[in-house]
């Protein structure tokens, strides 16, 4: 099947409904998901692209502060014979005249991340569905807002977390699922990546060849670079904490107590500024989010979770996931898998043997669709996903909820290491209906 072709898939189950009042989960579905984008930079044409390869989706309006960006977005369209979208710009305010409209269902919101909470709520009042980049916001107070709009409106809130979908961690869940590694006991993931050329560019190209930041870069490097500046904490902890909840039914069943940060010095960024362009101001500036931050997680089924926060330094990109239980563990970094019984005693296996065993029958439905896709074809199944739930007027796979449980961390890990590492409660978004409600993602091959 063409990755362009219309795809069919099934609702979820009944017990991920928590929010979507009674009437509107049973409506009529759309024949057409119609989509209003805020924010096309990078990340944001990368949805772009997404909507543009499907017959039930129409793009009917974007809106960046940024005419650059606006024309990418405007070739692409005209390029893949779509209608044009209507465009939205001149303030940081012009999103909401878009937003206002009746003709969209949905928003995709792809800002940088100091405007997410402002135009996710304001997104939701209007009554749209809201898939957001992460963060959902920037205090603890924030991510409540973002709640309580969700549940006064109705409409769902998705965190757009690709990595949930990505195909050796949906086999390392379905391992979970089916007992492979006994009862779970500890789990690890991150966020590894040396984003120093996306942090500073030149001006010219969104990546490298050159160490400015601010108005005088491109891309991220336009407002990312900033919170490494002023923040130190987690900056990033969705695409390690996303997956690991997952497994261990977090809000579903189970949930984070509380958690303590660690955060090393950090000297990462000035020496690479240093390096590239000696004597350069940007190597004299006090980069306070420290190189390396660790963050330590209790759960109230007594698992223990790290995450690791490491961009500012030469490594090659791992997430660091592993999970380990009574009769085993995976690690993402070697690779590998060791099943008591099963594997040589004290030695490993080839995960790619195992997770071929125990791929999911999400990614042995849809590969093909999920060829060409960003970041492996994981893109594809998260964009999927959001796009299936408002076409079928169903609840988000990843529902508000999840969303801002993985998302709160960052001002967590903040506040524990600007108190001296103390630990910090977690709050209980879902104010004690996490122990009844039941894990209803990635199930089965339903498209959810």
């Amino acid at each position: 099947m063409e990755r362009r072709d219309f795809i069919k898939t099934g609702a979820i189950a009944s017990a991920g409904f928590t929010i979507l009042p009674s009437g509107f989960l049973f409506a009529k579905e759309v024949a057409k998901v119609r989509l209003g984008y805020i924010g096309v930079g990078a990340r944001g044409m990368n949805h772009i692209k997404e909507g543009l390869l499907r017959e039930d989706v129409e793009i009917v309006a974007i809106c960046d502060t940024q005419e650059s960006s606006l024309k990418i977005c405007r070739e692409a369209i005209a390029k893949a014979g779509k209608a044009a979208a209507k465009e939205y710009t001149g303030s940081l305010d012009a999103y909401k005249a878009m937003v206002d409209r009746k003709d969209i269902d949905a928003v995709i919101i792809s800002t940088p991340w100091q405007f997410h909470h402002e135009q996710s709520i304001y997104s939701m009042n209007a009554g749209k569905y809201v898939g957001c980049e992460v963060i959902a916001g920037l205090t603890v107070k924030e991510h409540w807002d973002i709640v309580r709009t969700s549940e006064k409106t109705g409409m769902p809130y998705m965190t757009l977390e690709n990595v949930c979908y990505r195909r050796d961690v949906l086999a390392a869940l379905n391992m979970v699922r089916q007992g492979v590694f006994g009862e779970l006991l500890h789990l690890e993931g991150g966020y590894q990546h040396d984003l120093r050329e996306v942090l500073f560019n030149n001006g010219k190209q969104y990546y490298g060849g050159g160490v400015e930041f601010g108005p005088n870069a491109l891309s991220e490097a336009q407002w990312r670079t900033q919170f490494n500046i002023d923040v130190d904490g987690d900056l990033y902890p969705t695409h390690g904490v996303g997956p690991i909840m997952q497994c261990v039914d977090i809000n579903r069943g189970n949930r984070f107590t509380n958690l303590v940060s660690f955060s090393s010095k950090a000297k990462g960024l000035a020496n690479y500024v240093e390096k590239k362009s000696p004597g350069h101001p940007n190597a004299k500036i006090n980069y306070k989010n420290g190189d390396i931050t660790t963050t330590l997680l209790n759960c109230a089924n007594g698992e223990t979770v790290m995450l690791t926060h490491d961009t500012h330094l030469p490594r090659p990109y791992s997430l660091g996931f592993r999970i380990q239980g009574t009769d085993g563990l995976w690690m993402d970094v070697n690779k590998s898998v060791h099943i008591e019984g099963v594997s040589k005693p004290h030695a490993w296996d080839k995960a790619e043997d195992w997770f071929k065993k125990y791929d999911h029958p999400l990614w042995k439905k849809y590969e093909s669709n999920a060829l060409g896709a960003g970041h492996g074809g994981m893109d594809w199944f998260v964009f999927n996903a959001f796009i299936v739930a408002v076409r079928d007027k169903k609840q988000t796979p990843i529902d508000v909820y999840d969303s801002v449980t993985m998302s709160v961390i960052t001002p967590l890990s903040t506040k524990s290491l600007k108190e001296g590492n103390k630990p910090q409660e977690f709050p209980d978004f879902t104010q004690g209906k996490w122990k009844d409600r039941k894990n209803t993602f990635a199930l089965d091959d339903s498209g959810y």
